[in-house]
This record gives structure tokens, sequence and C-alpha cells, in this order.
């Protein structure tokens, strides 16, 4: 017997979007994330919530709808036009920008300094301007500090975080702990001591591990990149100390109750594995998930179709599911022979396999998950996400998804 959807397996947005709580969206490239987040924020605020979305290089469309390419570093309010245009309440309270990684880092590095001379030298440094813009976490590390101090301002009741693309969700928690092991090193600031670089005798008394290092460091960097190393410890050295404290009291946030972590995914099966994996992973680490959201899943007609019936209805799969299933039946005696009807129906039937596919798999995904992590489900739209209307409608569907999450079982025991 199959088991059905239990009740603790929830589609909430209110339980997901509380006042004083943090959202941080977590997914692969191409799922959707961002698009996903700019909904959330649109419903936290049709909730009567001051929310803050932070964007990550959002697609050009995403930018123009909520009208980030106007927009610096910190928060700027949505303005009453540009909601009222879009159908929703001119008074709502959304704000949102665009991360800038750099600018991030500077300013951490303007709070930090000492003095102006160690500011500049520090800004000027060779290894710190290709930390900041190349290393595989210095944007997640921006983002993660640009959260701590939107949080602790207190200037908003919600903040939504949409975290940079990566090839695994879980790269985004990862990649600011690695940054902290480079720059929280003794080994390291001991190395790269401005004498180390300079003096031969200072590397006699190096160990033969440390002269390995060094010596492979200049045969693939040069000595001048070598220099730099040592010039930015040697300059920045209480500003990373300042830094590093910095990082662990953003750690501890994000394992406070506070902290949502909201995966997007999609129905295909690989993904769906991708979000078991990153279930165990968190739970590993001590986080806990908090929402699974399911992006483009199915097109608008289908999931409304799903969503409409009365729970105690018999569950029936979408009506133009259902006539797929009939027309080769139907057409073969009209048109018998005719091979172009006959490859139309092949690429329709096709489509039909593929949203029973999804169905099937969505729905024995949400028998698994654990009771705590609330499952959203967003169709695939028509009309695309072109404008702030669009996002409001994606928000709206977002909500509706709880009914078709109930009914999902049923059509896909037929």
């Amino acid at each position: 017997m199959v088991n059905s959807v239990p009740n603790s397996v929830r589609n909430s947005i209110t339980d997901l979007l509380e006042k004083g709580s943090v959202v941080i969206m977590l997914g692969t490239g191409g799922v959707g994330k961002t698009t996903v987040a700019a909904a959330l924020g649109i419903a936290a605020a049709g909730a009567r919530i001051n929310t803050a979305l932070i964007t990550v290089d959002p697609a050009k469309r995403l930018r123009d709808a909520l009208g980030l390419e106007r927009l610096g570093g910190r928060p700027k309010g949505l303005g009453a036009a540009r909601l009222k245009a879009a159908g929703l309440d001119p008074k709502l309270r959304l704000s949102a920008m665009v991360l800038d990684v750099k600018g991030a880092w500077d300013a951490m590095v303007e709070q930090f300094a000492p003095d102006p001379e160690t500011k500049r030298r520090i800004l000027d440094n060779p290894f710190y301007r290709s930390l900041t813009g190349q290393f595989a976490g210095s944007e997640a590390y921006a983002a993660l500090e640009q959260l701590y101090d939107l949080h602790t301002a207190g200037d908003f009741e919600l903040e939504i975080v949409d975290t940079p693309p990566a090839a695994h969700a879980f790269e985004f928690l990862h990649a600011p702990a690695r940054l902290a092991r480079l720059l929280d090193t003794r080994a390291a600031r001991w190395l790269f001591r401005p004498y180390l670089s300079a003096s031969k005798f200072a590397m006699k008394l190096a160990s033969r591990a440390a002269r390995f290092v060094v010596r492979e460091l200049e045969r693939f960097a040069g000595a001048n990149v070598l220099t730099s190393i040592s010039e930015f410890f040697a300059a920045a050295a209480e500003t990373v100390d300042a830094m590093v404290e910095r990082l662990h009291k953003t750690e501890a946030l994000l394992h406070s109750p506070a902290v949502r972590f909201v995966l997007v995914t999609t129905a295909e099966e690989d993904r769906l594995n991708q979000a078991r994996e990153l279930i165990e992973e968190m739970r590993a680490e001590g986080l806990r998930l908090s929402a699974i959201v399911i992006n483009r899943f199915l097109d608008e007609t289908s999931l409304e179709e799903i969503a409409g019936g009365a729970d105690g209805a018999r569950a029936h799969l979408p009506g133009h599911l259902e006539e797929i299933g009939r027309l080769r039946s139907t057409l073969a005696a009209d048109l018998p022979g005719d091979p172009g009807v006959s490859t139309l129906v092949d690429r329709l039937e096709s489509y039909r396999a593929q949203a029973l596919g999804d169905i099937e798999r969505v729905a024995r995904f949400a028998r698994e998950l654990p009771p705590e992590v609330n499952l959203l489900i967003a169709p695939e739209i028509a009309i695309g996400v072109r404008d702030l209307k669009a996002l409001a409608h994606l928000a709206r569907l977002l909500a509706r998804g709880d009914t078709a999450l109930r009914r999902l079982e049923r059509v896909a025991m037929r």
C-alpha cells in the first residue's frame, strides 16, 4: 500500500515568512532561485512584513522588474508607483539590493582598518584584489556580511538572501569557512611575513615543509605574488582578525533559530536526489532546512486543475493530459495513416509521460520528507517572469500550492 503525503508535510508560506526571521535561499544554478526569492519577498511584504531582499547578479528582466538597475549596495524601497502598476498595495514595504561583492569587502576594510594608510595598503594590494574578485567564496562571504549588517541593524523585520550561483547548494555554506581558514591561520601569517620572502637566513630557519610551500608558490605564481601576500598579511593583521571575528558571529547567526534555509530545485530525478543529500548534509552540520521549493513543476494550467478540486472529490489528471491519452485512438479513426499526425501525437504523448513522471516523483519525494520540512510548489509560468506583476502572480501561486500538494498523491496513485 502506498503511503499518503503526511499531514506534517505542509505548504505554508506563513510558516516560513515570520517577523524576526532570516530566509537564505539555496540552489544550484539554473533552477530559478533568484526569481523564487523575489516572489517570496513580495509574499512577505504582502503579509505586512517589512522585508529586505538581497539578490546576487539577477537576470536583467528581474532587475528591471524590481528596479535594481539603479540600486547600489544598500537596500532601496520599491516605489509606490511601481507597486501600484503591478496591482499591489503601494504601501507595501519591500526593499531590494544587488550585492556589490567588491564594495562589501572594501566596506569591511573601511570599518576595521586602524588608520587611512593601512586601509590604502590593503585596498591597493594585488593579493587583496585577487582574493575579493576571484576566490571561490568571496561572494558568499560578502553576502553573509551584508546579511549580518542588515539583521543586527534591525531596520527590517525579515531578510531574504539570494545566494550566489553554485554547482552544489551547500557550497554557499562551506565557502566562507574555507576563507576563514585561509585568513585565520597562524601558519599563513608566519609563513608570509615580509622578511620571509627577502631573507635567505629566515628561509634556513623555516621547516622543510614551509620551504617546499614557498618554492612551489614561487614556481607557479612568481616572487612578486609572494611579496604581495606577505605585504597583505603584514598590513591587514588587525583587520583580518576583525573580519574573522565577524565571520564567527555570522556563523552563529546561521545556526540560530531565526534562520530558515530554503532549497529551490526542480522535479528532475537528479535534482531531487541532490535535495535528499542536502538534507543529510545540513543535518550533519547542525543546520535545519525549513522548506523546499519545487520550481517549474508542470505548467500553470495543470497545477491549477490539480489544486482546483475539492479535497474529498475524486482526483483527476489535468484535462489536457487525459485528452492526450485518448488522442491516438481518436485520430486513428479520423486520419488513418497520416505520418504528420502520428509525429504530433508522439510528441504530445512524450510530454504527457514526462508530466506523469514528474507528478509521481514529486509525490514520492513529498512522502519521504522529514516532518519539519515544508514543501512549496511553483509551476512554469507561460508568460515568463518579466515584470513585478508576474512576480506577484508567482507569489500567489506559491501560496496556493498547499491545495495542490494535498491532492497530488491521489493523482499520482491513479
